[in-house]
């Protein structure tokens, strides 16, 4: 099976439009996203659309969980919290009980997914070996799959060896018929690795094989629609650096 993986759209229509339209051009089985479809960006209602619409499965993120109310916002950054308090007041009720209504993680598919990792699904951030290890001693399959960082990065272990890791590029492809890993296919819509692309991640399940992948979209159309609902200038302005 051949799966598009998506993950922190944060309300950016247009990175998850230009990413839809390349993941349905390339005839893939199916499309999961992690999480964080809400949150940052402009547009909520049309991502969390398209995110009902096309993916198979979708996990709930922190900033899906603080504009619900089912956490607290207080640990967010200034910019985080107004945004999450902007989209609760953007959303409907339906709405809010649609992302009320994910789960944080998925055990039962060939791969284990999660928003954040498989210890905490909802808070950890996975960037160092050492967190990975700590991931693997509980992950109940192979590999996992997460978001939260956005950065696009895989670990892993081979037997008897330690745990290592590195951030990829677009194209870069990864055997993982063997072995422990945990990927994170990076964000579309808020990218923090220096390539301001939508980040998303092909996994062949059949051929055991990952694809880095990074779709151009429009960013200053994006950066427009946060000045214009008046959220905070810098969620605008890193876009176009992909920090």
């Amino acid at each position: 099976m051949r799966v598009a993986i998506v993950s922190d759209i944060h309300a950016n229509r247009q990175a998850f439009e230009a990413v839809l339209d390349e993941v349905s051009a390339g005839s893939f089985d199916a499309l999961w996203c992690l999480g964080d479809v809400v949150g940052y960006g402009a547009d909520p209602v049309a991502c969390l659309a398209l995110a009902r619409e096309h993916a198979d499965i979708c996990l709930a993120g922190n900033h899906d969980l603080g504009v619900t109310g089912a956490i607290s916002t207080a640990d967010f950054s200034e910019a985080a919290r107004r945004a999450a308090d902007w989209t609760r007041g953007v959303l409907s009720a339906e709405e809010l009980d649609y992302l009320g209504s994910l789960a944080t993680a998925d055990e039962e598919q060939v791969v284990s997914l999660y928003h954040a990792s498989p210890r905490d699904p909802v808070w950890e951030y996975v960037s160092s070996p050492l967190q990975a290890a700590l991931a693997f001693e509980v992950q109940p399959r192979r590999i996992s799959v997460v978001g939260h960082t956005h950065v696009a990065l895989a670990f892993h272990r081979f037997d008897g060896e330690d745990v290592t890791g590195e951030t990829h590029r677009a194209g870069d492809r990864l055997e993982v018929d063997r072995g422990h890993w945990l990927l994170n296919p990076g964000s579309v819509g808020q990218p923090r690795d220096g390539d301001p692309r939508a980040a998303w991640l092909e996994l062949d399940t059949a051929a055991w094989t990952a694809i880095y992948r990074r779709t151009e979209y429009d960013i200053e159309g994006a950066a427009w629609a946060i000045r214009a609902a008046r959220l905070p200038e810098m969620l605008a302005e890193r876009l176009s650096r992909g920090q």
